[in-house]
């Protein structure tokens, strides 16, 4: 039987409701996982929770668009809110609280003085796109792990910098939460899911397959070194005329910095490229020798 989520809109209210479910697990140690989201929720999302309630007791899922995330120009305005539709779908995965807050309610005051920077890994990548995004990031994140107090916070590996950044955060501030992070949610085809994609209409669409193609085709050859992995994804997505590629770097997985052209072992190549207007990005695990 499939039972509706609480939604909740107030922080004392949240914290009210979890202290009950603490009290309902009295004798035990629950285990509060907390998924943090910003709507517009597809399967990829879903599955970042049906590992949420493998893990926990008591599935918090928080849907806020975080003002503090997005620059000059970019799509606050009309990133989609799907309030009532993402309740409903998160209905079919078990989810117990969803935590909708306003922008009033998480910056009373207006956007916070206080920030938590991302450092120099965060202006790289989609922070040298994005500047300040990482900041507002981990400025969110960092106030949701104090409300919520969870023992686990799910994010997709799809977000490759953003789990970089969220597990630096978690270590250099000694925060509580452990992090589990969940493999890539892709289509039939290979495209990464993203609330992005429904931007793209279907020729901009089909051309956007280029990315995980180039990516699948770096980590067939990887094998043969760095220069190969570059060279295989840079021929499946530079022949796509309507994908226009941002960066494609090969990046240290310890460190998130681009690796030399001699490096041995575990590496991670990123991608990101605007399709149309719809800026996408995807990454792929490589074992290089």
């Amino acid at each position: 039987m499939l039972t509706t989520p609480e939604v909740i809109d107030t922080i004392g209210g949240l914290r009210a409701r979890l202290a009950e479910a603490g009290e309902r697990h009295a004798g035990g140690s629950p285990c509060v996982v907390l998924v943090p989201t910003m709507g517009a929720l597809h399967a990829g999302h879903l599955a970042l929770v049906r590992r949420a309630r493998e893990l926990g007791d008591t599935v918090v899922v928080s849907i806020f668009v975080n003002p503090l995330q997005f620059g000059a120009g970019e799509d606050l305005a009309s990133y989609p809110r799907t309030l009532g539709a993402d309740v409903v779908a998160l209905a079919t995965v078990g989810v117990d609280v969803v935590f909708a807050p306003t922008s009033r309610i998480m910056y009373p005051h207006g956007p916070s003085s206080t920030r938590v920077t991302a450092g120099n890994v965060g202006t790289l990548y989609e922070g040298a796109a994005r500047p300040g995004h990482f900041d507002g990031m981990l400025t969110v994140v960092g106030k949701l792990i104090n409300i919520v107090d969870p023992d686990v916070i799910v994010f997709g590996q799809k977000d490759a910098q953003q789990v970089f950044l969220v597990e630096t955060m978690l270590a250099d501030l000694d925060f509580r939460p452990v992090i589990e992070v969940v493999p890539i949610v892709r289509e039939e085809g290979g495209l990464a899911l993203s609330s992005r994609n429904r931007n793209l209409v279907e020729e901009q669409h089909a051309a956007a397959g280029a990315l995980s193609a180039g990516l699948a085709a770096a980590a067939s050859v990887a094998g043969r070194g760095v220069a190969a992995a570059q060279q295989a994804a840079h021929a499946l997505i530079d022949a796509q005329p309507l994908v226009k590629l941002d960066y494609l770097v090969v990046v240290d997985p310890q460190t998130f910095l681009p690796v030399a052209t001699d490096h041995h072992g575990p590496a991670r190549m990123l991608v990101a490229a605007l399709v149309g207007s719809t800026r996408l990005i995807d990454n792929a695990a490589l074992d290089l020798n």
